[in-house]
């Protein structure tokens, strides 16, 4: 009599075989679907620095990172939750009609790898996803007392070594400058919303003071091994390891700025 169907053992078997590719490519799917995420990211920062260049090269200024302002709200109202951020255009704002004429997808200012996803910031656009680098999108304030990053927001022609000079970056916050970079701060940094910028993934961030949810960002960095995509000045992108982008005091008030230039020259 012909026997029909599988025994118990060799269920067991076709289960355990299952299983154990399932082991195998669970993994690499994941990580495949990283190095993905990562790539739309370095698309979406490459096509908002063409945006900035093309503000700057038409305006003859880079926009500014923040002009505080509670009169003229830019299209759309103002970015952020009015009980933390600060009122007024954003760079993002700024640059809305260029972006425009470069792509047609609405989440460029959204980072595909954004880890927060729990707590008042998740649905906040200004946190975890691009901050630009104030020291040449100046504020129009102040920030904390930080006159070094208030004034007017460079020229191109400002900037010698543009192709070295970071312009905007993955970041923790909409604008971030060196002292969120730097190994010890020139002051201690505060408890406001733009003192929490960072790098994801940089070293320093186990001994900052983040904010509820951003710590999977900060601390486990946003795409594989804890790499930042970063656009320059020029408009070409690179992505890097995020501990290269430290800055490192070396005594006294002297602080150590390799590649990229936080601080331009």
């Amino acid at each position: 009599m012909k026997r029909m169907g599988f025994t118990l053992i060799e269920l067991l078997v076709v289960v355990s075989i299952i299983a154990l590719l399932m082991a195998i490519l669970v993994p690499v799917l994941g990580a495949s679907k990283q190095r993905a995420k990562a790539l739309l990211c370095e698309a979406n920062i490459r096509q908002l620095a063409f945006s900035l260049t093309m503000y700057a090269n038409d305006c003859e200024t880079f926009p500014h990172a923040l002009h505080e302002t509670f009169l003229e709200p830019p299209p759309g109202g103002f970015p952020g939750n009015p009980m933390y951020d600060r009122m007024g255009w954003w760079w993002l704002n700024y640059i809305t009609d260029y972006s425009k004429k470069t792509h047609d997808r609405p989440s460029t200012i959204v980072c595909p790898s954004r880890k927060i996803k729990s707590g008042m910031l998740k649905n906040d656009a200004l946190c975890g996803n691009y901050g630009v680098n104030v020291s040449v999108c100046k504020a129009s304030i102040s920030l904390a007392g930080r006159d070094e990053f208030a004034d007017r927001p460079l020229q191109i022609s400002d900037i010698s070594r543009a192709g070295e000079t970071l312009l905007i970056v993955d970041s923790g916050y909409s604008m971030i400058t060196w002292w969120h970079a730097a190994d010890i701060p020139p002051v201690s940094l505060g408890s406001t919303i733009e003192d929490t910028a960072y790098i994801p993934g940089l070293g320093i961030n186990v001994d900052k003071d983040l904010w509820p949810g951003q710590e999977p960002d900060a601390l486990d960095g946003r795409h594989p091994n804890k790499t930042v995509n970063v656009g320059f000045v020029d408009g070409h992108v690179s992505r890097s390891a995020a501990d290269t982008l430290l800055v490192r005091r070396s005594g006294g008030d002297t602080y150590e700025n390799r590649h990229p230039l936080w601080t331009p020259r």
